[in-house]
């Protein structure tokens, strides 16, 4: 979706690690195809024009109008399959847009879950609404006012709560008792375990109860803490969360799938074999040769 001469992705990378935010207007783009990468910040995107976007381990095709939400933990990738393609695009490291405990409740909303609405369509009205928002962005980051992190910190959650209002969800929970602390760190905890870069550094935490040692806590506390709030066991959450995760390297990768049954904490391939078919209906191998 960025131009890939002038302005190449990791420019894009070397200015988010300096400064923690960018935002700027697309260009035409052709018919690129933007491959799967691993990305270090968050992303959301203004775009008129037709495309396929592949998200974990789901597809979405969008024509007119859409708001994407793209995660660093979540694989995504992009083909463009307009001749034009125009909008904005925002980057912005977790960094720079955690300064407060609304801020975090935001970023942990269902548009950066893996299982939570990445895109939404945006009708004539509000797209010229996002537009003047990305607009103000990007005026401000090139003014010189002392205090202009904290007025674009403001237009995005500006732009996340608009989305929210467009899809609201009933599993998006500010309540914050002690069971709803606990349950985000958990879930935090569990986002921060990937994306798995390579066999060499495997998933460290598999279970209910190392991510109660993790935390601190009795495994007992914990599963009864996200049970409570999500009305899913902790181990449902481990799980799903893995599935999601070998899907995505099933579909993405070249690795086998004993490496990816390595990377993902299973000692042999047969566990994890039984593991992903009792949750998917298929082994591995059906599975990729289905995404192909």
């Amino acid at each position: 979706m960025e131009k890939s001469s002038a302005r190449a992705l990791s420019a894009y990378n070397t200015e988010l690690k300096l400064k923690g935010f960018n935002a700027f207007r697309i260009e035409d783009d052709g018919n690129a195809t933007r491959v799967y990468s691993r990305k270090d910040f968050y992303k959301i995107c203004l775009t008129t024009g037709r495309s396929k976007i592949h998200y974990a381990d789901r597809s979405f095709e969008a024509e007119d109008t859409i708001l994407f939400f793209g995660n660093p933990h979540i694989p995504y990738s992009w083909e463009t399959l307009s001749k034009t393609y125009v909008g904005y695009t925002c980057l912005f490291s977790e960094e720079f847009f955690l300064t407060s405990d609304r801020s975090e409740s935001l970023i942990q909303s269902p548009l950066f879950k893996i299982d939570g609405t990445p895109i939404l369509h945006i009708n004539e009205t509000q797209r010229l609404f996002l537009n003047g928002l990305f607009e103000k962005m990007i005026e401000e980051q090139k003014a010189d006012y002392v205090f202009k992190g904290d007025l674009i910190r403001n237009y995005i959650q500006l732009i996340l709560h608009e989305a929210l209002k467009m899809q609201p969800s009933d599993n998006f929970n500010l309540v914050q008792n002690a069971s709803s602390r606990l349950t985000r760190v958990f879930l935090e905890l569990l986002e921060r375990q990937f994306p798995i870069e390579n066999v060499q550094s495997p998933l460290q935490l598999n279970t209910a109860k190392d991510y109660a040692n993790s935390l601190s806590v009795h495994v007992n506390y914990l599963n009864k803490a996200v049970k409570e709030i999500t009305g899913k066991p902790t181990t449902a959450h481990i799980s799903d969360r893995i599935v999601a995760e070998a899907k995505a390297l099933l579909q993405h990768t070249d690795w086998n799938v004993s490496e990816i049954a390595l990377s993902l904490g299973f000692e042999y391939t047969t566990y994890f074999n039984n593991f992903f078919k009792k949750h998917t209906g298929l082994n591995p191998g059906s599975f990729r040769l289905e995404k192909v």
